[in-house]
């Protein structure tokens, strides 16, 4: 019931604001492996007050059955573990070359997803990690262009552009070149968790 309450609160507050002249930080502090990461997920919203009102979308279904799957979605991004790739399709087809990316360590291995994100949707450009600090990356945080999943997992830009496709070394997450992470949430953005899908395999 509180969570409920928190939820309803963090909605009104969303739908109360117009705009908003300036994204806030927005401070993970949580192991995105925790029991209760989605109660703690929603009161960091409301306490940061989310960094892009209009781009949090608030979408009733996570998924309708039969809409859309993988490539048949208007965003539909492949992450594939082994070779610490990517593939972006949009209406798909593949938009680039397989990005670089990073998938999580030993022991805090990325789990396999194969999904549309959650909703309401996470979505910020800007957004930094305090427990898993690891520089910043033009102004925009430690975790630009963060798209998430489930949970305190995401899809997120990194300063550690070097590291990329190399070996897994993220805490769960996978990380993107910014300017890669960049292209998939403006995406994203535009067409809202329901036309958006993405697999994490092996």
């Amino acid at each position: 019931m509180k969570l409920k309450s928190l939820l309803l609160l963090t909605l009104a507050t969303l739908t109360s604001f117009s705009a908003i002249a300036e994204p806030s930080d927005m401070v993970e502090e949580l192991d995105p492996y925790a029991d209760n990461i989605e109660e703690r997920l929603i009161e960091n919203d409301l306490i940061y007050r989310i960094q892009d009102v209009h781009s949090y979308k608030i979408e009733k279904n996570m998924s309708i059955p039969g809409a859309c799957y993988q490539r048949t979605c208007k965003v539909f991004l492949d992450i594939d573990k082994k070779t610490q790739r990517a593939q972006l399709f949009i209406d798909g087809v593949a938009i680039e070359e397989e990005w670089l990316a990073t998938t999580g360590k030993a022991g805090s291995i990325t789990p396999n997803f194969d999904r549309h994100p959650d909703v309401p949707l996470r979505i910020y450009n800007k957004y930094s990690s305090s427990k898993f600090p690891g520089g910043d990356w033009n102004g925009l945080g430690n975790m630009p262009y963060a798209v998430f999943i489930k949970g305190g997992f995401a899809v997120h830009g990194t300063p550690s552009i070097p590291k990329l496709g190399t070996v897994p070394l993220s805490h769960g997450c996978i990380r993107l070149h910014p300017h890669k992470a960049k292209i998939f949430n403006t995406h994203v953005r535009a067409v809202g968790a329901k036309q958006t899908w993405i697999t994490v395999r092996n």
